[in-house]
């Protein structure tokens, strides 16, 4: 009994031939399924880009920035800017804000920032050009979101607003959630078809790393953001 016992034992065990076979196998289905788990860094930084995008938009149309005290109210209406300088790290980065300090100048003051949802202590900033140093990237003070500044984070090299938008690299909505390009600084009144741009065509953001380009759509009237690859 004890010598059949061994005799299946041996029987069933690998052969040395039967183990690389299978080592070689697990490596060709390494090669083949590891560069397809990879991550794509100038996809990552559109989809982030446009839930900020659609985070604009929600903040726009639950903080209604209407005053029958103030006679300027549309110009502090939240809205996403783009801004790329030496204090952004000389890297493409955004901010949201809402332009209520002083008499509203379009440019983007601490005060005026969003607070990271996840973590309050955040500003949600990348870093602004001619910020104080809470907006300065390069500062110790910095108190943005390092992931805001796409340069940095994911090797975006340029942004660009194309066809429905305004070269002014930034985006705004009002409470109804539709989308408004330009510089809200330069506008007259509320709804005005020369001065409040409202978005009538789609807004084409395009992120690029040098080598490859990702297209952000905002739709006119409804907003709505979505990715081509």
């Amino acid at each position: 009994m004890k010598k059949a016992s061994k005799k299946y034992l041996f029987r069933s065990a690998f052969t040395l031939l039967e183990l690389v076979f299978v080592i070689v196998v697990i490596g060709i289905l390494a090669a083949v399924i590891i560069p397809n788990t990879r991550t794509n860094p100038l996809q990552e930084a559109a989809i982030q880009l446009v839930s900020h995008i659609r985070y604009t938009q929600h903040l726009a149309m639950v903080d209604d920035k209407f005053d029958v005290n103030n006679s300027k109210w549309y110009k502090e209406r939240w809205q996403l800017i783009f801004s790329n300088g030496a204090e952004t790290g000389n890297q493409e980065a955004y901010s949201i804000f809402a332009d209520t300090a002083g008499t509203s100048t379009g440019n983007v003051n601490s005060s005026e920032v969003a607070l990271n949802p996840q973590n309050s202590s955040q500003l949600m900033s990348g870093g602004f050009s001619g910020a104080a140093n809470a907006l300065n990237i390069t500062h110790d003070d910095f108190i943005g979101m390092t992931k805001l500044n796409l340069g940095r984070s994911y090797g975006v090299t340029n942004v660009a607003f194309n066809d429905g938008c305004s070269t002014a690299r930034r985006i705004a909505f009002d409470y109804l959630g539709r989308p408004i390009q330009g510089n809200l600084r330069t506008t007259t009144s509320a709804y005005h078809t020369t001065s409040q741009r409202l978005v009538v065509n789609d807004c084409n953001i395009v992120l690029t790393d040098g080598n490859n380009n990702v297209t952000i759509t905002i739709r006119p009237e409804t907003g709505y953001a979505s990715i081509r690859f």
